[in-house]
C-alpha cells in the first residue's frame, strides 16, 4: 500500500509561510460591518437591560424582574455583568437553577440564587456605584453599557469567526472530494471499517471508533483516512488543535482500527508553527493544506 505523503521542513515552512499570508489577507479583509452590527445588537440589549430591567441597581431587583430579564431573551447581557462573564453552563451550576423562564416563574428561590450569582461576581470597574451603594452618574451608566457591549461583541465575533473558518474549509474539502469524483452519503457511527463508507466514499463528522472525525474518507485501496479540519490563528492555539487533539486521535484510531487499516489525517489553514506540525507527523498524523488540496487528491488517486 501507498504510504501516506510525509513534508520536509523545507516544504513545511513553505506551506506555513502560504497559510499565515492567506490568514493576513483574510482577516485584514475582513469586513467591519459584522462587528458593527454585532455590536449595535449588544448595545441595545445592555440598554435595555438597564432602563427596562432597572439592571444597573442589581441590588434591588425582584425575582419577578429576572424572570423578566429571561423572558426577553437578555440572560447573556446578565451573565455579561459578570467580571469576568459567567457562562450559561456555570450560572446554572453556581445558582443551582434553570434558566428557563417557565422553571424560574414557578421558583422564586431559583430566581433570587440567579441575582446574587451576578452580584457577588459584578465586575467593579464597570459598576464601582454597585459597590459603593450610590446611583449612578448618567455617564457611568452609558461607560457601563458601552464596554460590556464590546465585551460581549468582541466574544461573538471570535466564535463566529472560529466557526466559519471550520465551516468553510470542512466545505472546501466536501467539495473538493465531490470534484474527484467521490460520494457523500450519510454520517455513521464507524466501530469498525465494515461500518465506514465504501470505497471513494465519504461522510461527513461521525463517531470513528471512541473519537469524532470531521470527515472520514473511504481510500480506494480500502483503508480509512479520518480527516480533522483544523484551523488556528496563532501558533500556540495550533498546538491544542493539531498536537492536543488531532494528533491524540491519530494515535487513538491506529490502536483501535489497525496500524495498517487507517490513514488519519489533518487539513489546515491559518498559523501554525512549524516545529509541532513535525511533532504531529511524527504522530503519524498525514498534514494536507486547504490552500492546496491537490496534494491531497494525489496521495488518494495513488491509492487506486
Amino acid at each position: 500500500m501507498i504510504k501516506p505523503p510525509r513534508w520536509s521542513d523545507a516544504d513545511l515552512k513553505a506551506e506555513v509561510e502560504q497559510a499565515i499570508a492567506l490568514f493576513r489577507h483574510e482577516r485584514l479583509d475582513e469586513p467591519v460591518e459584522v462587528w458593527r452590527k454585532t455590536f449595535d445588537a449588544h448595545d441595545a440589549q445592555f440598554r435595555t437591560l438597564f432602563e427596562k430591567h432597572g439592571a444597573h441597581d442589581l441590588k434591588s431587583m425582584t425575582a419577578d424582574q429576572v424572570v423578566s430579564i429571561f423572558e426577553d431573551n437578555l440572560g447573556d447581557a446578565l451573565r455579561y455583568l459578570a467580571g469576568p462573564p459567567i457562562s450559561e453552563d456555570d450560572l446554572k451550576v453556581l445558582a443551582d437553577a434553570s434558566l428557563a423562564p417557565s422553571r424560574l416563574k414557578q421558583d422564586d428561590q431559583a430566581a433570587e440564587r440567579i441575582l446574587s450569582t451576578i452580584v457577588q461576581a459584578l465586575d467593579s470597574k464597570r459598576f464601582p456605584w454597585v459597590a459603593e451603594n450610590r446611583e449612578p452618574t448618567d455617564a457611568e451608566k452609558r461607560a457601563a453599557v458601552l464596554t460590556s457591549a464590546a465585551l460581549i461583541t468582541a466574544q461573538r465575533v471570535s466564535t463566529l469567526r472560529r466557526n466559519d473558518g471550520k465551516n468553510k474549509q470542512e466545505g472546501g474539502v466536501k467539495e473538493f472530494l465531490r470534484g474527484i469524483g467521490f460520494q457523500e452519503i450519510a454520517p455513521r457511527t464507524i466501530r469498525t471499517l465494515a461500518d465506514a463508507p465504501g470505497a471513494g466514499q465519504f461522510c461527513g463528522e461521525c463517531l470513528v471508533g471512541s473519537r469524532k472525525a470531521d470527515i472520514p474518507i473511504r481510500l480506494y485501496d480500502g483503508r480509512l483516512m479520518p480527516v480533522e479540519c483544523k484551523v488556528s490563528n496563532s501558533s500556540t492555539n495550533s498546538v491544542k488543535r493539531v498536537n492536543n487533539d488531532a494528533s491524540v486521535k491519530a494515535g487513538i484510531w491506529r490502536r483501535e482500527l489497525g496500524e495498517n487499516q487507517v490513514v488519519p489525517a489533518a487539513v489546515l489553514s491559518g498559523v501554525f508553527n512549524v516545529r509541532n506540525l513535525k511533532q504531529a507527523q511524527d504522530s503519524h498524523l498525514t498534514l494536507f493544506w486547504a490552500h492546496d488540496l491537490d496534494k491531497m487528491g494525489e496521495f488518494i488517486e495513488k491509492t487506486r
